[in-house]
């Protein structure tokens, strides 16, 4: 009996503004000669990222079964979405009704026992990532992707008779050697504990080289967007639970803000006054945010609207504890809470999932409602992150690798064309 064909599936998907327009890429690539068995590419319209990515899951897999509809095939799927990875794996359930018929929808393609899944970081999913790209540009201009206008593979060797321009000699032979380990070490396919990022990050990747020149994109792709909605994202004054680190979120108390943190207030409004750039000021409705944005609007003579959709994570039973605490009491919890964006604290609380959720239709509305204009938001530590995350697509696990000090500014611009562009993050130096 003939040896099942090994292949491996690199998928992408991505959409400008999350919930925006957005669009898919996928690749089909022989692990023993690193060729390009195939390219699929498409624009979807207004979507999201997952939604996105698992669209770009079933064209790769859909791409496999069309090559060889006759043939066993092993194939390993390696994707930089670990929600995509570790729900189709099985590690994480999937909760989100979007997701659930895009699952069953990819897992119908191929048998379950001939597909594995492996999470690799974005730059080492570089090609999917391009056509993805390709397909959003294509949709901005009323199109859809062709495959002659691909750039995605131009340095990666794709099957006869196409001849490409190659990368450096051995490039590709140390790409597929790469593969070939990577599939080795997936076949058995054992069921395992989802991995940290960091874990996740360490694993081996085939060195697929980048395109010589790849499509512009973001807020500097359009001659003439006009004037963006710009977000100046101001974290909350320090209240009495700050400095001792312990979660405050939604579901617990509402704390006031120190002696610090009004100075801290009005040190910030006093560098918005020195500025003059700031036309509009939301709030969460939580205390120490209408008190940081009471003096910022006092010294403006601005009026502050509530914002419901920039409180807090609700952290559950967390609520006033300590890191340390919340591990000794609520290990097991913990530990799901920070492997997966899924997992809400004990007791009730909001997942990341949800928050992000949360934060984005407050995001487009008040986009919506401020275009061309410069609005200060006073929010929070999970709201701020989780709209620098969804500005630069970054992975849920980037929430645990940001730093925000207490009145710090970030701020985020949104153009016409739905591209995000991070401006400034966690400055602090209105504070000295």
């Amino acid at each position: 009996m003939a040896a099942p064909r090994q292949l491996v599936v690199e998928a992408d998907g991505g959409s400008r503004g999350n919930p925006g327009p957005a669009g898919y890429g996928a690749v089909v690539i022989d692990p023993d000669t690193a060729q390009v068995l195939a390219e699929a590419a498409e624009f979807i319209g207004v979507a999201s990222n997952n939604v996105a990515e698992y669209r770009g899951l079933i064209a790769g897999l859909t791409a496999v079964r069309d090559l060889f509809p006759d043939t066993d095939v092993r194939v390993l799927v390696r994707m930089d979405s670990k929600l995509v990875v570790e729900q189709m794996s099985g590690r994480w359930k999937i909760k989100h009704p979007d997701m659930k018929p895009l699952a069953a929808r990819a897992a119908e393609i191929l048998p379950a026992s001939s597909v594995t899944y492996e999470w690799i970081p974005r730059a080492e999913n570089k090609h999917a990532d391009r056509l993805a790209n390709e397909a959003m540009d294509a949709g901005r201009r009323g199109g859809q992707w062709e495959p002659s206008s691909s750039t995605a593979g131009l340095d990666t060797p794709r099957a006869a008779p196409e001849p490409e321009p190659s990368g450096p000699p051995g490039d590709a032979a140390a790409g597929a050697a790469k593969v070939r380990a990577a599939m080795a070490a997936a076949r058995p396919a054992p069921a395992r504990a989802p991995e940290s990022p960091q874990a996740a990050r360490a694993g081996q990747a085939p060195d697929v080289p980048q395109a010589a020149q790849a499509p512009q994109v973001g807020w500097g792709s359009a001659p003439d967007l006009g004037s963006p909605a710009t977000f100046v994202l101001l974290r909350h004054g320090e209240t009495v639970l700050t400095p001792e680190k312990r979660f405050s979120g939604s579901g617990g108390g509402d704390p006031e803000l120190s002696a610090i943190g009004r100075d801290q207030a009005a040190r910030a409004a006093d560098a918005f006054a020195a500025r003059g750039t700031v036309q509009e000021i939301v709030s969460s409705p939580l205390r120490r945010c209408r008190e940081t944005a009471a003096a910022v609007a006092d010294r403006l003579g601005l009026e502050v609207r509530i914002e419901e959709g920039l409180r807090e994570t609700d952290f559950g039973a967390w609520e006033g504890l300590t890191f340390a605490e919340v591990r000794e009491r609520f290990g097991s919890d913990l530990s799901a809470w920070l492997a997966s964006p899924e997992a809400a604290p004990t007791g009730g609380g909001e997942s990341f999932t949800e928050v992000a959720e949360r934060v984005a239709a407050t995001r487009d509305r008040l986009i919506a409602a401020y275009a061309g204009r410069t609005v200060l938001l006073v929010t929070h530590v999970t709201p701020i992150k989780t709209l620098v995350r969804l500005a630069l697509g970054a992975p849920p696990e980037s929430l645990f690798r940001m730093e925000l000090s207490p009145a710090s500014l970030s701020v985020v611009a949104y153009y016409a064309d739905g591209n995000p562009s991070l401006r400034l993050l966690n400055d602090t130096s209105h504070l000295g």
